[in-house]
């Protein structure tokens, strides 16, 4: 007899598989993954699991978790991590990191998951903290620059410099202009999880849900075996992008560029069964 979490976590993993039949451009032109690929992809050999990541859903938690799976004693609370080490890649191994037939050895054998969230809500999450905090000043050059430049008429000095100041109508005026598409992929806080995860070509046993994180979280831990002396990190954070918030950044976006960046993360609503946003004014 399935349980409950058993039947909701076989019915996500049919809408990934509908999605990619329905929007087949998979098995057209059926791309092979490139171990180029697979950099998000964390693996733990001793618990025979593999993790996508997806920055802005509770990746930095997710991560503290597996550097205990896989630290062989050497941690034993997540939170006792500070999260810059966690983002630190060689405290984790990823599938890029072994030959072409240990991949796919442990794409076929070990139980992979991911873990996603209401696309523009994610979206809007990594808007906040890469443009609006006053620290992320390499993300400010990186992007702020350029964004400035490209979206702004009249841009002074300070703002071409500094980047800092970046609005969230440039902020999409730039995801979807074709030529941001054309020059080189998206960062990773931005990239739809199609695009990091390539849940067409590797097939997830597990979706976690960033609405349901800690019951997600805890089944995947139980069946690792770990259940029992890991749990995930609970934590209440009073500023965390909510539904209300991604609301009130959609107000100044023209429906013209409300449609457009539907589009460039339609995918992510359909194969995660989010629906179109009921704020959103689409044409």
């Amino acid at each position: 007899m399935l349980s409950n979490t058993a039947i909701l976590h076989q019915i996500r993993r049919d809408q990934v598989t509908d999605t990619c039949r329905a929007n087949s451009v998979s098995s057209r032109k059926r791309r092979v993954l490139t171990p180029n690929d697979l950099k998000h992809l964390v693996v733990d050999e001793d618990h025979e699991m593999i993790y996508c990541y997806v920055p802005k859903v509770a990746c930095t938690n997710w991560k503290r978790v597996m550097m205990v799976l896989t630290g062989r004693g050497k941690y034993s609370d997540p939170m006792e991590i500070p999260a810059n080490e966690a983002h630190v890649s060689s405290n984790l191994k990823t599938l890029n990191q072994y030959s072409i037939p240990e991949i796919n050895h442990r794409l076929k054998n070990y139980m992979k998951f991911l873990f996603v969230r209401e696309p523009f809500e994610r979206l809007v999450s990594a808007y906040r903290n890469k443009f609006t905090q006053k620290y992320n000043t390499s993300f400010h050059k990186r992007y702020g620059t350029k964004i400035v430049r490209r979206q702004r008429k009249n841009a002074t000095q300070e703002a071409l410099r500094k980047g800092d100041d970046v609005k969230f109508e440039e902020f999409v005026a730039y995801l979807i202009d074709p030529h941001t598409q054309r020059e080189e992929p998206f960062n990773e806080h931005w990239q739809t999880v199609y695009s990091l995860c390539h849940p067409c070509h590797i097939h997830y046993d597990l979706i976690g849900k960033y609405e349901t994180l800690e019951e997600d979280s805890n089944y995947i831990l139980q069946l690792a075996g770990v259940g029992n002396y890991l749990k995930f990190p609970t934590y209440a954070k009073s500023t965390r992008t909510t539904d209300e918030m991604t609301t009130e950044f959609f107000q100044n976006i023209s429906s013209e560029h409300q449609t457009q960046l539907y589009e460039v993360y339609k995918l992510d609503f359909l194969m995660f069964n989010y629906s179109v946003p009921s704020y959103l004014k689409l044409e």
